[in-house]
C-alpha cells in the first residue's frame, strides 16, 4: 500500500469493502447514511457494480406485521442460500433524532446470521415513509454483493409512496383492521402494490379484506361486465364453457382479478392478494413465490430496466437539488443579498418569483462551480 493510499480513509475503506469484510460494509453504510466526507467518492466507486441485487419494498399501516414479514422472508431466503440486506426505517426519536431501533429488536432471530445485514435508519423528517439516504444505503448493499435487499418502511398512511421508487417490487402488507372497503378504493399506497398480503389472516375479517382488495383490482382493471354478452334474445345455455366462465368472471370483478393474478402474462401484471400469518411462518412460501413471479415478469416485459432507469434519473435529480441547495443557502453572500430584498418583498415592490429568477441568474457561477473549489461568498 502506498503512503498516499494509507492516508486516504476512503481508499482504505474501499479496499476492505472489496475484500468482503462485514466491518467495512457497516462503516461504508455509516459514511453514506450520514454524508460524511468522501461519501460521494465511495458511491461513485461502487456505481459500476450496481444492479445485481433484487430490491423489495415492504410497506403498510402501523401494526400490520411488516417487521415480522421481513424477518420471515429473510429466514426463507437464507434457507435458499441467498444473502439478505435489511434496511429498516424507524420513526425518528423526538429527543435524540435517531431511530428507535424497534425493527432490529423484532428481527433478533436473524440478526446474528452472518448472511444477513440489518441497518436501522431514522426518517429524520423525511415524509415519504423511508429515510432520505435509504436508496444510497441500498446501493452500498448492492455493491457489496448482497442478493436481496428488503426495505421496510415506517408505518405509512395513504401518500407515503417513496418506497415504490426505491424498489423493484413493492409488497403492501395489510391486516383485517386496516379499514373498511372504502379504504381499498382510495388512491395512494393501494396503487403502488405489486403484491398484496393480508397478514394476521387468522383474525376475523381477513377473507373479507382479501375480497375487497380483489374487487378493487377488478374494478380498476375494467373487469366488470367486460365480457358479458347482451342477454336479450341470447340463450346463455348455448355459450361454450369458456364463454360461461368469462361471463362469470366479468360479473364478479374480484373473481376476475384473482384469476388474472394467477396467470403468467409477459406484458401484464395483476397484483395477487395473498394471506399469511407471518408470526407462525404461514403463507411465507407463497409470498416469496409471488415476488419471484413478479421479478420474472419485470425481466420478460422490460419493466425492470424501465424502473431502474427511472431510479437513476431520480437519483441525478436528487443529487442536483442537494448540491444546489447546499451551495446557495450555505453561501453568506447569497443570504445577505436575499436579506436586502426582504423589505421590497414586504412592500410588494418585488415578488418571490422575480427575486428567485434574479437569484438564479446571479448565482449561476456559484451553482456551476466545481466541487474541487472551496465555497466562496459573492
Amino acid at each position: 500500500m502506498t503512503l498516499a493510499r494509507a492516508s486516504d480513509p476512503i481508499a482504505r475503506l474501499l479496499d476492505d469493502f472489496r475484500d468482503g469484510k462485514k466491518a467495512a460494509l457497516a462503516r461504508a453504510v455509516s459514511v453514506v447514511e450520514n454524508h460524511r466526507p468522501g461519501f460521494d467518492r465511495l458511491l461513485a466507486a461502487l456505481h459500476p457494480s450496481l444492479g445485481r441485487a433484487r430490491r423489495v419494498g415492504l410497506t403498510g399501516p402501523p401494526g400490520a406485521g411488516k417487521s415480522t414479514m421481513t424477518t420471515a422472508l429473510a429466514r426463507l431466503l437464507r434457507d435458499q442460500g441467498h444473502t439478505v440486506g435489511i434496511v429498516a426505517v424507524d420513526p425518528t426519536s423526538p429527543f435524540t433524532g435517531g431511530a428507535l431501533l424497534g425493527d432490529r429488536i423484532r428481527m433478533e432471530s436473524v440478526a446474528l446470521d452472518p448472511g444477513v445485514f440489518i441497518r436501522s435508519m431514522a426518517t429524520r423528517g423525511s415524509l415519504g415513509g423511508i429515510a432520505s439516504a435509504t436508496r444510497e444505503v441500498c446501493d452500498v448493499l448492492d455493491g457489496f454483493g448482497i442478493d436481496f435487499i428488503l426495505i421496510e418502511t415506517v408505518g405509512v398512511g395513504q401518500s407515503e409512496l417513496d418506497v415504490a421508487r426505491a424498489s423493484d417490487t413493492t409488497l403492501v402488507v395489510l391486516v383485517p383492521e386496516s379499514g373498511d372497503s372504502i379504504q381499498t378504493l382510495k388512491a395512494g399506497v393501494m396503487e403502488i402494490a405489486d403484491v398484496f398480503v393480508v397478514n394476521k389472516a387468522d383474525r376475523p375479517g381477513a377473507d373479507r379484506l382479501r375480497n375487497d382488495i380483489e374487487l378493487m383490482l377488478g374494478l380498476r382493471g375494467g373487469a366488470a361486465m367486460r365480457n358479458v354478452p347482451a342477454h336479450h334474445g341470447v340463450d346463455l345455455k348455448a355459450l361454450s364453457a369458456e364463454e360461461r366462465e368469462a361471463t362469470r368472471q366479468a360479473m364478479n370483478p374480484a373473481r376476475a382479478a384473482r384469476a388474472a393474478a394467477s396467470a403468467d402474462h409477459p406484458e401484464r401484471w395483476v397484483p395477487p392478494v395473498l394471506q399469511s400469518v407471518a408470526a407462525k411462518g404461514e403463507g411465507i412460501v407463497e409470498v416469496l413465490g409471488a415476488l419471484d413471479r413478479h421479478f420474472r415478469y419485470l425481466e420478460a416485459s422490460g419493466e425492470l430496466r424501465s424502473r431502474r432507469r427511472a431510479r437513476l434519473r431520480e437519483r441525478v435529480v436528487e443529487v442536483v437539488e442537494q448540491k444546489v441547495r447546499s451551495r446557495l443557502w450555505a453561501d453568506t453572500g447569497t443570504m445577505a443579498w436575499l436579506d436586502e430584498r426582504l423589505a421590497a418583498l414586504e412592500s410588494g415592490t418585488l415578488t418571490p418569483f422575480g427575486v428567485a429568477d434574479e437569484l438564479l441568474e446571479r448565482s449561476a457561477g456559484l451553482i456551476a462551480r466545481s466541487t474541487l473549489h472551496a465555497p466562496r461568498s459573492t
